[in-house]
């Protein structure tokens, strides 16, 4: 007997077996997209990463952050010839002029990617070795001073991290991240929250607003104690000394002298490294770094 639409109780049950709501809950992508599965998307993220992490034995990390769009030499130096075309080509037009100007910078900066894939090696070479998974170099995962970093490590032979964030212009992992540890994350939150984790050190090298946002984050962590003191270290005076005006926050009394020691300024890959060791001199006993890495921030 059909029912009054003409469906064969055979056609009901092939609909009912193809219906979304017979599809068990964990493998229902559609509800897992709503807006009240929110707090079980967020802890997924931080539950995968942690796993595959804890799983693949990384137990410490430095952090490079910094611009995606900072250039090899070379790239950098092509923009520049480009820019230069177009501007001789159009003679007091403004774009023009502005096009040749951020090339220029971008020029200048260039040598951070380089400085930041040095770092990498010499973090990865010392701290790598007989299958030791300490002081891992972790990036967000894209371009610029994120793909030198990955790129270092992986020239050395090492692991790397990288914890990609989707975002609307569509940002792919850097070729360099190893594969195992190539994370792609929805939430800034707690991939931030990851970024930091296992950290022991923070590196900024010049950056724009997301660079800016995960420095300040990492250093009010710290000044009001949801953190432990890690070694926060700008790369680049002239840039981060024109860019924020540091002595005024003390003036202004909306930050206390002693909040200037919370980072330090340096300019190569071994004044890098070198505060790195000093700060964390002597080396911290393997049950002590296990004991941070379970805190972890807090």
């Amino acid at each position: 007997m059909n029912a009054p639409n003409g469906t064969t109780p055979e056609e009901n049950l092939r609909a009912c077996l193809e219906s979304p709501t017979y599809l068990r809950a964990y493998e229902d992508i559609g509800l897992l997209h709503r807006t009240e599965l929110r707090p079980v998307r967020l802890q997924l993220e931080l539950l995968k990463a942690e796993m595959l992490l804890q799983e693949e034995g990384i137990e410490t990390t430095i952090v490079l952050f910094g611009s995606a769009r900072t250039l090899p030499r070379e790239d950098a130096e092509a923009r520049v010839e480009a820019a230069g075309h177009r501007f001789r080509e159009r003679p007091g037009d403004r774009e023009a002029e502005r096009e040749l100007l951020v090339a220029t910078n971008l020029l200048k900066k260039s040598r951070y990617y380089e400085e930041a894939a040095r770092f990498a090696r010499m973090v990865s070479e010392a701290c790598q070795q007989g299958g030791r998974a300490q002081y891992v170099i972790t990036t967000g995962g894209g371009p610029g001073i994120m793909e030198a970093g990955n790129r270092g490590a992986w020239e050395t032979g090492a692991k790397s991290i990288g914890m990609n964030i989707t975002l609307p212009h569509e940002q792919a992992p850097n070729p360099y991240i190893t594969p195992e540890l190539c994370f792609q994350f929805h939430y800034f939150a707690v991939r931030k929250m990851h970024l930091l984790l296992r950290a022991k050190a923070a590196v900024f090298f010049p950056g724009g607003f997301g660079t800016l946002d995960e420095l300040f984050e990492t250093l009010t962590l710290v000044q009001t104690g949801k953190m432990r003191p890690i070694p926060i270290v700008l790369v680049g005076k002239e840039f981060w000394n024109r860019l924020v005006a540091w002595e005024a926050l003390v003036e202004e009394g909306t930050i206390s002298p002693e909040d200037l020691r919370l980072f330090h300024v340096c300019e190569t890959a071994e004044e890098v490294w070198d505060f790195i060791c000093r700060f964390h001199a002597p080396p911290p006993a393997p049950d002590e770094i296990a004991s941070e890495v379970i805190g972890g921030p807090r």
